[in-house]
Parts: C-alpha cells; sequence; structure tokens
C-alpha cells in the first residue's frame, strides 16, 4: 500500500539537460507515494529561444525554482543533479524546503576543484573564448567521456540525442566561479536551513567525491550527511546503480521524517545515524 506523502518532490536537472533525465529516477519516489515535479530550467526545452537562453544565469535559474517551489501545496524536498546541485542550494535561499538532495552538485562559489580532472575541466574552457556571451552546445565527445561513460554506447547515445544547449553565463558561473565578480554561485549555508544529503559517484570526473565532501562539510554539523557510490561516475540519475541511489534517498527521507504516513511508525535503522557528516 502506498505511503500518503504529504511533501512534494522537485527534481532540477543538470547542464545541457531538462527535466527527462529523471523520468527513471523518479519512478521510485512515485511508487512510494510522492507527488513529483522535474520541470525545466528557464531555455531548456527543445527549439528553446538560444538567444535568451545567453542571458540567463545561475541566479535566473534559481529564481525559476524558487517560484516553482512556492506555487506547491507544500515545501519540497529539492532533488539537484549536477549544475542543479548547485541551483537548488540557491533557491534554497530563497524558498522554503524541507530537504536537499544534492547529487554530485556543481561546487558553490569559494569551493575550489580537488582533482586534475576538475582543474582541466576548468581550465579547458578558455579554449572556448568569450563561451560566456553564447549559448555552448553539448558535444558528445565530452560527454561520452565524462558523464555518459558508464552507459552503453546505445544508451549514451539515446541520452546524449536529448541533450540541449546551455548558457555559456551559468557555466562560467558554475565552473569559472572566481571569474565572476557579481558571485552568482555564493550559496552561504547560514541561508540554508533544511537537512542535506550529498551523493557522488567515486569515478566521477565532473564533480568528484572530495569536492562534493568539501561541499556537505561546509554545513554545520549533524545538519548533512554524505555518501559515496564508489563504482557510479557522474550520471548518478541513469547509470545501472541509480534504483540504489533513489533507494538510498527515499530511506534518508523516512530516517528524517521528511513526510508524514498514515501507518503506524517502524522502529527505524540507524541509517543515517550511520551518517557521520562530512569533514574537510
Amino acid at each position: 500500500m502506498k505511503r500518503a506523502a504529504q511533501t512534494p518532490v522537485v527534481f532540477v536537472h543538470g547542464a545541457f539537460c531538462g527535466g527527462w533525465a529523471f523520468d527513471a529516477f523518479r519512478e521510485p519516489f512515485e511508487a512510494a507515494g510522492f507527488e513529483t515535479h522535474a520541470p525545466n530550467l528557464p531555455h531548456h526545452e527543445r527549439g528553446a529561444d538560444l538567444e535568451a537562453l545567453a542571458q540567463v544565469g545561475l541566479k535566473d535559474y534559481a529564481n525559476a525554482v524558487a517560484h516553482y517551489v512556492k506555487n506547491l501545496r507544500a515545501p519540497p524536498v529539492l532533488v539537484g543533479h549536477s549544475l542543479g546541485g548547485l541551483v537548488v542550494q540557491l533557491a534554497a535561499m530563497q524558498a522554503p524546503v524541507a530537504g536537499l538532495v544534492l547529487l554530485a552538485p556543481s561546487a558553490p562559489w569559494g569551493v575550489p576543484p580537488t582533482t586534475l580532472d576538475e582543474h582541466s575541466n576548468h581550465f579547458g574552457l578558455n579554449f572556448l573564448g568569450d563561451y560566456w556571451r553564447r549559448p555552448v552546445p553539448p558535444d558528445y565527445r565530452i560527454a561520452r567521456a565524462t558523464t555518459l561513460d558508464r552507459l552503453t554506447r546505445e544508451d549514451a547515445r539515446r541520452a546524449f540525442a536529448r541533450f540541449v544547449p546551455e548558457s555559456g553565463r551559468a557555466i562560467r558561473e558554475t565552473v569559472q566561479w572566481w571569474t565572476d565578480h557579481a558571485t552568482a554561485s555564493q550559496a552561504p549555508v547560514y541561508r540554508i536551513a533544511a537537512p542535506v544529503l550529498g551523493i557522488a559517484g567515486g569515478r566521477d570526473r565532473v564533480n568528484s567525491s572530495s569536492t562534493v565532501q568539501r561541499v556537505i562539510a561546509r554545513f554545520p554539523n549533524g545538519q548533512a550527511h554524505f555518501h559515496e557510490f564508489s563504482a557510479m561516475s557522474h550520471w548518478l540519475v541513469g547509470e545501472p546503480e541509480a534504483p540504489e541511489v533513489s533507494s538510498l534517498v527515499l530511506q534518508w527521507f523516512e530516517a528524517r521524517e521528511i513526510f508524514k504516513r498514515r501507518t503506524p511508525k517502524r522502529k527505524q535503522l540507524s541509517l543515517f545515524g550511520w551518517g557521520e557528516p562530512a569533514s574537510a
């Protein structure tokens, strides 16, 4: 029997993607009785106005999510992947939320990269010229090497076929945050009151596990917890172990009593009692 979930769950996608990225990942949440939403960030639908896309940045994305959240019947849990993991932190500074789940999140302003792969990715943007002034098209070679690397060739092609251009401005504000004097990606933890779960892939070359741990370690003791799936890469929402990620998130919901149930409470496992807060 489905449990009566009172808390909506809003999934926020990463760069070059859309709400479709969560099509399979959200199914366990719906099966558990949750009302789920997976909106597109501004101008991320197929055939979007690319001139308009070039003008938007992280604050526009966060404002859109915050506006969406305020129209729901209850404060939701925001689940953000990659760039979406940063956007949900920014949105949580503006709107009440019941929790944040950060799946391989991009780091906010002030959190430096920790691996050579990340430094290389950041430096490589310089070869694109003034990319922050225009939309950036998706690149299959890059996506296959860093994001869709654990999918079969067929599944990778199928996913990439749905990729869309991304705002160069948003990419710069996220990846080369030290060049952004407006500090658009700044997400001070004292403005985020919700409990936080951070999840990383041990083989992630985009937002490494060590960098995600730094993101989580910013939060006060007890507010945030971290877990690594050692065999996974960056596409946590679609790799073979994605159902395990969904299951973990649902267990975290229960451990944090994020939703109400009509059935009597069972004795809870000390799962996020496992939860030693991450340390830097």
